[in-house]
């Protein structure tokens, strides 16, 4: 049966609860599982280390978890993806995946921004890759025969470009393409539709919500992420139970969560970019900020995630203003309930090189907000509030209305 979204959401990853007899999701703590007939318990692990499903036994709690499983299924079938691996955050799913494509190769193209910290494990070349930066268009370009990997975040941390992806994997041809989608969720992008290999989510984020949960999880077909589970058995990063339990509750209400809280943030936006305090706002929804016209094709909407730049380069500015909010938290991460605000030069993107920093439209007076569930009024008084706090050093804008009807 065909079943929409918000429907599946409930119900994913919850196919044995009338057999076990719950209604809740359960959480299974154990560490080790008894293993009373050797043999069975024997081919179990072997199956459990190479990545596949456990036959009989869960042996030990680094190779498998029922919690776990659960909300991998539960996730794969949101994204239409054939498996899921769980992790105990975003970077340790990112590097399991880079670890398990070093089988193909040990060069990776990869297109700026990205996570701070995704830029800055594939620079310092930690793993022992090497990485090309290159622009959506010129991948094909910036192929090499030990090509392993093209990776890419769309919508883009924290500049808020769109990449199309269906280009992107036109022109990696045979080269298998990871897409970050974590500001998007399957809410409003699923990247495995539109022909990506791998899909990743700091599922800390809006996955999470709660801001009370850190995790990471890559879904795709059953052969990649058989590789990545593999790694994860090997390596360590099976996601905790209780992180995956949290998870798992918390997809009921995804749909609703993502949709309210980009309700408020286009209208921020729209206040932000009319604002003659501010000199510039980054968000999909902007007139010119979606060149490929992405929106309605690849994304069903622009997100709750949007930057600005204060009409002034000073940076004590910046601080002053940041420190005159009373509602918003200043903090890093985003997708939570509440509405949060960080300046990425300084704290996420710190790791990444300043000139490619810059280059990537990632200014020292950038500010990214992540709109929360607050009412847009209140959301709207604490901004505003913080720019009369700092008006009087601003360089005031003539600003033309610019958010489309």
């Amino acid at each position: 049966m065909d079943r929409s979204f918000s429907t599946r959401a409930v119900h994913a990853g919850r196919g044995d609860f009338i057999e076990k007899g719950v209604h809740a999701p359960p959480i299974d703590f154990s560490s080790t599982y008894p293993t009373p007939n050797l043999d069975e318990a024997a081919r179990s692990f072997d199956s459990l280390v190479a990545g596949d499903e456990p036959q009989g036994t869960f042996v030990y709690q680094r190779l498998f978890n029922p919690t776990t499983d659960r909300f991998e299924k539960a996730l794969a079938e949101l994204e239409g993806a054939e498996d899921a691996a769980a992790f105990s955050s975003g970077m340790a799913a990112f590097t399991a995946v880079l670890l398990a494509a070093k089988t193909r190769g040990m060069h990776v193209v990869a297109v700026r921004p990205l996570y701070g910290t995704a830029d800055h494990l594939l620079t310092s070349r930690l793993l022992g890759h090497s990485v090309t930066w290159t622009t959506p268009d010129r991948i094909t370009a910036a192929l090499r025969p030990n090509t392993c990997l093209v990776v890419i975040e769309t919508p883009g941390n924290p500049t808020l470009e769109l990449v199309d992806i269906k280009a992107v994997v036109k022109q990696a041809g045979e080269v298998p393409v990871l897409v970050d989608s974590t500001f998007a969720t399957p809410v409003l992008q699923r990247p495995l539709e539109l022909g990506a290999s791998l899909v990743l989510h700091s599922a800390t984020k809006f996955l999470g919500g709660h801001g009370d949960v850190l995790a990471g999880v890559v879904a795709g077909p059953h052969a990649l992420v058989r590789d990545i589970k593999h790694v994860r058995a090997a390596t360590g990063g099976l996601l905790h139970p209780l992180a995956s339990f949290l998870l798992h509750r918390g997809l009921p209400t995804l749909e609703l969560r993502v949709l309210r809280a980009q309700e408020t943030a286009i209208e921020i936006a729209k206040r932000l970019v009319d604002d003659r305090r501010i000199a510039s706002v980054r968000f999909p929804a902007l007139p010119g900020q979606d060149p490929r016209r992405l929106l309605g094709r690849q994304m069903a909407g622009p997100g709750s995630v949007l930057a600005f730049e204060l009409a002034s380069d000073d940076p004590a500015v910046m601080r002053h203003f940041v420190e005159a909010l009373e509602l918003i938290t200043p903090a890093v991460s985003l997708g939570s309930t509440d509405t949060l605000i960080q300046p990425p030069a300084a704290l996420t993107h710190r790791v990444v090189d300043k000139h490619a920093r810059e280059k990537a439209g990632i200014s020292g007076g950038l500010l990214r907000l992540s709109v929360g569930l607050e009412d847009v009024r209140d959301v709207w008084r604490d901004l505003d509030h913080a720019l009369a706090e700092v008006a009087s050093r601003l360089e005031l804008h003539d600003r033309a209305p610019a958010m489309a009807p």
